[in-house]
């Protein structure tokens, strides 16, 4: 999408460049209204169009993969995210884990975070996981992430929540999968 928009600005700037630099010449006021025509459908219909086509052809399948795999298949790692003023309640349903401000996942492994709010607006967002998703009050929202690499990825929430919203972070180790078992089994011992 980058390169798309990259090569849009460069004709636009090019064409602009060219409409200041070219010499007036006289025209009849029908090659006038034929030149503003010609404006108007390749400036203002096709230009856009296409855009808009090529950011739907990356968007669409980026979009798709954020999305919570059907119950059915199971195979993605449910971990329930409520955020407070101003910190971050994690918990495990599978094995009764509870965290604050941090989450442990494995590697390779889809997860579906089902994010609430307990008291005002907030935002989920661990920018090299993905995405990010609003927590609202009364409502849970679910959110498709996946570490493909062991190692520590840092998260914050992303929507001014009050006067502390800027110490609200939260780290999300991954593990390898063995290790991530090691760390489960750890966790429920120490409970």
């Amino acid at each position: 999408m980058f390169g798309w928009f990259t090569f849009v600005l460069v004709v636009v700037v090019g064409l602009w460049l060219y409409a200041i630099r070219r010499a007036p010449e006289p025209v009849s006021k029908a090659r006038a209204r034929q030149v503003q025509n010609r404006w108007i459908l390749w400036g203002g219909l096709v230009l856009p169009i296409t855009s808009m086509a090529v950011i739907l052809a990356f968007g669409v399948p980026a979009g798709h993969q954020m999305l919570p795999l059907p119950p059915a298949e199971g195979k993605a790692l449910r971990i329930n995210v409520t955020a407070h003023q101003w910190w971050w309640e994690v918990q495990y349903p599978d094995s009764g884990i509870q965290l604050k401000d941090e989450l442990h996942v494995p590697a390779g492994v889809p997860l579906d975070l089902h994010l609430t709010s307990a008291d005002v607006i907030h935002s989920f967002w661990v920018p090299r996981l993905g995405g990010k998703l609003d927590m609202l009050p009364g409502r849970t929202n679910v959110l498709r992430l996946q570490a493909d690499e062991p190692g520590t990825y840092r998260g914050q929430c992303a929507e001014f929540c009050g006067t502390h919203h800027a110490h609200m972070k939260f780290t999300v180790t991954a593990y390898s999968p063995e290790d991530y078992q090691a760390w489960l089994r750890e966790e429920t011992v120490n409970d």
